[in-house]
Formats: structure tokens, sequence, C-alpha cells
């Protein structure tokens, strides 16, 4: 058994287990992932009997963490041919994926889990639910202006998603031109494409859909007063009820049924780094010292101390008196405003008085969180 990264022009040799493992992938989206996403992704095998036989892929994300850019990995495939599987193998890969991670001190990685429990023991938290709504066929729709997307628009795209996730969300992928002509191609695997809605000639939104057995949309972000257009524009798309992922609260009022569905699971990695980019709620000054148990990642098991400066940043650094307890995962709700420092109280790994949950809850939380990318 050999556990290695490959070369990239070893990529290709992991799409026969993909259609193994992941047999419900069409073609289509298995040419286009493999011609471009596996460009500039890293994949961890595990080799035996002279055949990979199970893997791990990293596909890189330019996140917009508060103030701060970093590149991080989002974790997918993560596959085990059915024989071999109860080996270990998945938990080896995950390992170490992340000890090469935290090595390049990158603050966390991100994955849309197939089931919670697999990753909790690895200490994977939920960050985000996602706003998913069913939207029934209009029954009388308006001419509107519309068209498909084009790499070429890319640019457009990118303007106005900046200008509407801007002050929005905490963390989110960053809009750019090549996300967008990435996203392009992919919705096109997906017999779909990216929906530009104008009025008079002016963009007045965008949204993704996919059209395989199902038409779905995802993240439609529409300028305030143009909601009724997006619901015409979908309701070209099918005869049946349309689902739409990441839906926007102010669309809401549209919809026949709304639901928050736990989405996307976070691993902390460098906590060092991933701490240095909280900030202070206004007005508050914070000082406070705690234990981190990370029985993965030990560099992260410290007594860190953190103190507001006058900036409101935080300052980070090691300390000997501690007066509480977190696990890594713990660490990751709250970070992330998942769970507040009150609600942490009840779990049984975590020390947390009253004292030290009044100093945690000026930490201004990385949240709302934004993250619906899928490969």
């Amino acid at each position: 058994m050999e556990l290695r990264r490959l070369e990239e022009q070893e990529h290709q040799k992991t799409r026969k287990l993909w259609e193994e493992v992941f047999s419900d992938d069409t073609r289509a989206f298995l040419d286009y992932y493999y011609f471009i996403k596996t460009r500039e992704n890293e994949i961890w095998v595990i080799e035996e009997d002279g055949e990979i036989q199970s893997m791990l892929q990293l596909n890189p994300y330019q996140l917009q963490v508060a103030e701060h850019p970093f590149l991080c990995r989002y974790i997918i495939a993560v596959a085990t041919r059915a024989q071999y599987r109860s080996r270990g193998y998945m938990s080896s890969l995950l390992r170490k994926a992340m000890q090469e991670m935290y090595g390049k001190k990158e603050p966390f990685t991100f994955l849309m889990p197939a089931a919670e429990a697999i990753y909790t023991p690895y200490d994977f938290r939920f960050v985000y639910s996602q706003r998913q709504a069913v939207f029934e066929k209009k029954a009388e729709t308006e001419l509107i202006e519309e068209e498909d997307a084009t790499m070429f628009q890319a640019e457009e795209l990118a303007a106005f998603a900046k200008e509407r996730l801007f002050g929005t969300a905490r963390v989110y992928a960053v809009r750019d031109a090549h996300y967008y002509q990435t996203r392009v191609l992919e919705q096109q695997s997906e017999n779909g494409g990216i929906r530009m809605l104008k009025k008079d000639g002016k963009l007045v939104g965008i949204y993704c859909y996919a059209k395989e057995e199902t038409c779905e949309v995802l993240e439609p972000l529409i300028l305030p007063g143009y909601e009724t257009v997006f619901w015409d524009s979908i309701s070209g798309l099918s005869e049946k009820p349309v689902k739409v992922l990441a839906c926007p609260e102010v669309l809401e009022p549209c919809a026949r049924s709304v639901e928050r569905k736990p989405m996307i699971m976070v691993r902390i990695l460098h906590l060092e780094t991933l701490l240095s980019v909280l900030t202070v709620k206004e007005g508050e000054s914070l000082s406070c010292s705690f234990a981190v148990i990370d029985p993965i990642l030990t560099g992260n098991s410290r007594i860190w101390k953190l103190c507001s400066q006058e900036d409101g940043r935080i300052q980070v650094t090691e300390t000997e008196d501690s007066q509480g307890v977190l696990t890594i995962g713990a660490l990751t709700e709250l970070v992330f405003g998942y769970r507040s420092a009150a609600d942490l109280r009840k779990d049984p790994d975590v020390c947390l008085g009253r004292e030290l949950e009044c100093e945690l809850e000026k930490i201004s939380p990385l949240s709302p969180v934004f993250l619906n990318e899928i490969v």
C-alpha cells in the first residue's frame, strides 16, 4: 500500500475510480471536470495491487475571509473502491492532506459531506446552512430580457457579483473573471448555464442553473425590486416546480416553501493563521486565554492568548495561563458563528467559565458564510 500525491499528468488515472464510485455523474460533467478542474487541483491516492484504490481531491479556491484573501482547499471526491473499504484508507488520506495543508499555514479546509457522521471524528463542523426554496411555475409571466452568459462575459458577471456580495458575507469564494469562466463551463456540462437578466439593457440579476433529471437553480443574485423578474425567468425553465439553492431572503415571498439545510463543514487547519484574522465587535475590548485540544494537528494544541488592539484586530500569542478548554471542533463552530459561547458550555468536552464566555462573545464571528461551490 502506497499513499502519495499524484503528478498533474497522472490525474486522469483517477477517473476510472470516480466513474465506479460516483456512477450518477454524467460523461459531460466528468469531461469538464477532468479537463478543467484537474489542471490546478491536488489529488492524493492510495495504490494497492497495481491500481488506485482510494482517492481524495483538493480543489483550490481563493476565499475572502473577513478582510483577508486566502487560498483554501475544497475537499471533494473522497472515494474508495468497494472491496478496499474498512481498511482506514479514507482516514489516512484525510490526515495526510490536512497535515500538508497545515504545513502551508492554510487557515481551514471545507467540504460538502455525504454524511455528517463521516467527518465529525476528524473535527469537521458545519458552519453554513443553505437556504433552499421551491418555486411553482408562475401562472402569468412578463416578457423579459435574458440570455445565457458566455466565457467572454465573465468580467461583467464578476463585477455584478462583487457588488451584490460585498458587505453581505464574511466568508465566500472570490467571484473574479476566472471563477466565472470556469463556472460557465461547469453549468454547461450539466445541461445548464448562467442566466443573465436585464431590464432596459441593464443587468439586474444572474443565476446558475442545471437541467438534468430535474431543474435546479443555484445562487440567484438579484437587484432589489427585480424579484418578480427572477420568478418570470425560472418559470420558463421547467413546467414543474423549480428548486432554488442559496435562495436570498428577499426572494422568499415568491416561493412556495423555504427550508435551511446544513451544507458546508469546515476543519480548522493552521489555527494561529485563522485566529489572526479575527476582530472584536465595535466598542469592545478583549483579553482572554484558553487551551485548545486538537488530536490530529497537534501544533494547534496550545494555550492561546487573545488581546484586542486599538484598531479592533486581535493579537494572538501563546501563554501558560488558561481560563478554559475548547476542542478544535467547538472553536470552529464559535469562530464561524454557528454556535454561541453560551451554547458551547453544554458540551462535555468543553470547559468554559462565565468570564471566558463573556470574553469570547466579544469576537466578531466569521459569518455570514456563503459557500455554495459544488466541485
